[in-house]
């Protein structure tokens, strides 16, 4: 007689992203997911956002609440602001106990890495000599209205130009100062070679902006990074979030 295995009782990963009408935006999230259950065998991690596409964070964490389904919410986001503050909150607060929030994915050393990964593919190489004669280097993230999420992305440039050795200057493509454009041409301005730091998880909008800065006939001394997803680094990130919320809410351990 075959005796079926128990059900896993590990709470579920929902992996949050922002959403995006992009294709390739869409499928650097769901590889992320995939590379996350690929780490965790076992696990049961499904899809969400909190923008643009289905399914929609509220309706995941609804559907698994009202399956009797603990979850841990993990916003595959680079920053803490309005999405992970208000959005993810107002989710996990709705499913009476069964939902938690994990951090969001920076501020982390891990991310230092990607970023320093995807500037050796640039040319730009970390150590003492990062930097050549007149060249500088621009973090460049999305934006936000709220402070919390500001103060993630100076953290990174701080641990960024600690890593390459480098200055690195803080910028946003919206919703806060200094603009990309703006800092990119001021330190053009006065001779310097630009390397911009895509502070963007996945290619989108944002990432389309960012890239025709580097646009050599426009900008020839300006080049530009790959958004941060796909790297290995990452999935371990999100399961490093995900088992720290499921300690913090007292459940049972993971493996």
């Amino acid at each position: 007689m075959v005796t079926a295995a128990p059900p896993d009782l590990r709470p579920v990963l929902v992996g949050c992203g922002h959403g995006t009408r992009d294709a390739a935006g869409r499928r650097a999230v769901a590889r992320l997911r995939l590379d996350v259950a690929a780490l965790r065998p076992g696990l049961e991690v499904v899809a969400a956002s909190v923008d643009v596409q289905k399914p929609a964070l509220p309706d995941v964490v609804a559907r698994l609440a009202a399956a009797g389904r603990r979850c841990v919410v993990v916003p595959l986001l680079l920053s803490a602001g309005y999405h992970v503050h208000t959005d993810v909150a107002q989710a996990v607060a709705a499913s009476g106990g069964l939902a938690v929030a994990a951090g969001a994915l920076g501020r982390d050393d891990a991310l230092v890495e990607v970023l320093a990964d995807r500037l050796r593919e640039k040319g730009f190489h970390a150590g003492a000599d990062a930097a050549g004669p007149g060249e500088a280097l621009v973090l460049a993230a999305a934006g936000s209205s709220d402070p919390r999420a500001l103060a993630d992305v100076e953290q990174v440039g701080s641990l960024l130009a600690q890593r390459v050795g480098a200055p690195v200057t803080a910028a946003y493509l919206s919703a806060a100062q200094p603009r990309v454009a703006d800092a990119v041409d001021a330190l053009r301005s006065v001779g310097r070679r630009v390397t911009v730091a895509s502070y963007l998880l996945s290619p989108g909008f944002f990432a389309e902006r960012l890239a025709r800065l580097g646009d050599p006939d426009v900008r020839p001394d300006v080049r530009v990074t790959a958004p941060l997803a796909p790297h290995p680094l990452l999935a371990g990130l999100a399961l490093r979030r995900y088992d720290a919320a499921v300690a913090a809410a007292g459940w049972a351990q993971v493996s």
